[in-house]
């Protein structure tokens, strides 16, 4: 489905769209507000343009971003994907986590909402280090193992699967460098790897002294993992890992 900018300046959008929004945190219908003049778009011929919506349900502006598809007599057609410029806040259960670690994950998860990829991908690597600093290598070996069976699990090609393990874990000279399809697997995957700590799966400096007896994200100690499903990166249940240092 496309978006239309008609020569009388009727903005024609064809299906609802309704997100999740950054400033209330409902699922709530945007509803067009600012849209770009049909002479303008004839004039300028630009390859984007800016479209801002209202939130219908605190009516706080939401700003996105739309490819032009075609320019004809009558009307501009414009792609349906809004990208969006604010994103809302990662949700994530912070309150088991040791104070440093996060701060990290939290100004992590920032960066991703502001799209700076590369400065989440930073500072998710530094909130790692944080969660294994003073532990042996054979912990960090089972975080890395951990991330490649996320990954492999939720069939990502292998290339990006390089480019995030090299970005948790890879040389510490080296900043990590990833776009937004990458960061996208990214962020899933780092609250899978702190899910597994939380539920006992994987050892790491996480949990707060009165969190860390018998807390599981499920209740049943099951690992939560990340799978793409229809572009979306979806949540299953598995049984634990058997702990090999035992």
């Amino acid at each position: 489905m496309s978006i239309y900018v008609n020569k009388n300046n009727d903005f024609e959008q064809r299906e609802v769209t309704a997100r999740e929004c950054p400033h209330c945190g409902a699922l709530a219908q945007l509803l067009p507000l600012a849209t770009p003049s049909f002479a303008a778009l004839m004039q300028a011929r630009p390859q984007h343009v800016g479209i801002v919506f209202r939130c219908a349900a605190c009516n706080e502006p939401r700003f996105v971003r739309a490819a032009v598809r075609a320019f004809e007599p009558e009307r501009v057609e414009l792609s349906a994907h809004l990208v969006e410029i604010e994103k809302p806040r990662e949700k994530f259960q912070f309150s088991y986590l040791n104070r440093d670690v996060e701060k990290l994950l939290r100004e992590a998860f920032d960066c991703y909402a502001a799209n700076c990829h590369t400065a989440f991908a930073l500072l998710a690597r530094l909130a790692v280090d944080a969660a294994l600093k003073d532990l042996d290598p054979a912990t960090r070996r089972r975080w890395q193992e951990s991330l490649r069976e996320v990954l492999h699990i939720a069939d990502v090609d292998s290339d990006t699967s390089s480019t995030l393990e090299a970005a948790l874990f890879g040389d510490s000279s080296v900043p990590p460098t990833i776009g937004p399809d990458a960061a996208a697997v990214l962020i899933e995957a780092v609250k899978d790897l702190f899910d597994l700590v939380r539920g006992g799966q994987l050892p790491g400096r996480l949990v707060q002294p009165l969190l860390g007896f018998g807390l599981s994200n499920s209740g049943h100690g099951h690992r939560r993992v990340a799978v793409i499903q229809d572009t979306a990166l979806k949540h299953h249940h598995l049984p634990p890992v058997p702990r090999t240092d035992a």
